[in-house]
């Protein structure tokens, strides 16, 4: 019988171990011992789950948001430690701060192979948009020093797009082990297909209130929309946190009133209201890696409107008779309205694309077909 291999997952936030990870930690504990570096869980079921798959949990204060050089010290020298003490064969760090950090103390420590995700390039590679430009610089520097200062390393990205712009800066090169899967893949028994309504239509916009999300670009859309079709409905869900790029207090006070927006704050499932929403809406410019929000409503069914941006156009499917949903310009907010406009006056095509979204997710985007791609790369099939 093989000798169970030990794998240390680091993330930036426990939330995203069962949300993002879940599958894949199921997957993992089957014939390995598997242990996560994580913030502080805070939520009781995240715990109770991990701990009856018998996961070892390493808790640490790190914030994943915010730039502090003390808080980044703190997690390296926890994290080293971790290491020291429980011996992985398999470290697998995703998302920025547990890429950066974990691959540069991972080349300290005797570890067979580091296969970091980078789920989205977020700010640190975009040209305009929020974010002090020294911080970049020394983000570049950094990512470029933690991925080339190994042998044994294979970098794991979500779209293709993310390794051209690694390459473009120099960060990797082409003799790099980089492998593109396709995002986080969807568990399509758990997201179900659920026939939209198409009488009675909504839009839903899943996501953090930041501005690089498209929040102020979906309220305008959605303003100028109830003014020709006031029967129309939108909905917005998700955290207002303590982001550099968080709305500001007064669209985020107009939000709230509820005259154009429905909002409700973070939800921990999301399915009644995808379930409740005629089309998925998000038109980021962020730098995502494939958003798990529309690949969510297009399993449950959803067409969607998204932007042609890194990450999100990789969840629309363009050729004739497959088409899934529409992609426009980015803070584009006529061309938003126009397409939600389409679906208003084409309320046939609500159900026809959602079957598509719902075929091109089983077909891409299949939590287990994504989960055997990474477990082939982390050389644990």
């Amino acid at each position: 019988m093989p000798t169970k291999r030990r794998i240390l997952i680091a993330c930036d936030s426990s939330r995203s171990l069962l949300d993002f990870r879940g599958k894949l930690i199921e997957a993992l504990v089957e014939s390995n011992d598997v242990a996560v570096f994580t913030p502080l869980i805070e939520q009781a079921h995240i715990r109770a789950k991990l701990d009856s798959l018998g996961v070892t949990i390493f808790e640490n204060g790190l914030n994943g948001s915010n730039v502090s050089i003390l808080s980044d010290l703190k997690y390296i020298v926890h994290l080293y430690r971790v290491i020291s003490k429980y011996k992985p064969d398999v470290f697998f760090p995703y998302t920025l701060k547990p890429v950066i950090y974990g691959t540069l103390v991972a080349n300290f420590s005797n570890i067979s192979l580091v296969t970091p995700m980078l789920t989205g390039l977020g700010y640190n590679f975009s040209d305009g948009g929020s974010g002090n430009s020294l911080v970049k610089r020394i983000t570049h520097t950094l990512l470029k020093v933690s991925l080339s200062s190994r042998k044994k390393l294979k970098l794991i990205l979500q779209n293709s797009d993310d390794y051209q712009t690694l390459l473009n800066h120099k960060i990797i090169n082409s003799k790099s082990e980089a492998f593109v899967v396709n995002g986080s893949g969807v568990d399509l028994s758990h997201y179900d297909y659920s026939v939209p309504d198409a009488k009675n239509i909504s839009f839903l916009m899943v996501s953090r209130l930041i501005n690089a999300k498209g929040v102020n670009e979906y309220y305008e859309a959605a303003k100028a929309i109830r003014a020709k079709f006031p029967g129309v409905k939108f909905r917005l869900i998700g955290a207002y946190d303590d982001n550099i790029d968080a709305i500001d207090k007064e669209l985020y006070e107009k939000i709230k009133s509820g005259d154009v927006i429905e909002y409700s704050g973070h939800v921990n499932d999301v399915r009644a209201c995808i379930k409740e929403a005629s089309i998925i809406v998000l038109p980021s410019y962020y730098g995502e890696g494939v958003p798990r929000c529309i690949l969510e409503a297009m399993a449950m069914g959803r067409p969607v409107i998204t932007s042609n941006s890194v990450g999100c156009k990789e969840t629309v499917n363009i050729h004739p008779n497959h088409v899934n949903g529409f992609l426009v310009p980015v803070k584009n907010v006529q061309a938003l309205a126009a397409k939600m406009e389409y679906f208003i006056k084409n309320t046939a095509d609500i159900v026809e694309f959602g079957l598509r979204g719902r075929n091109y997710a089983r077909e891409k985007f299949d939590v287990y077909k994504v989960n055997h791609q990474m477990l082939n790369i982390m050389e644990l099939q």
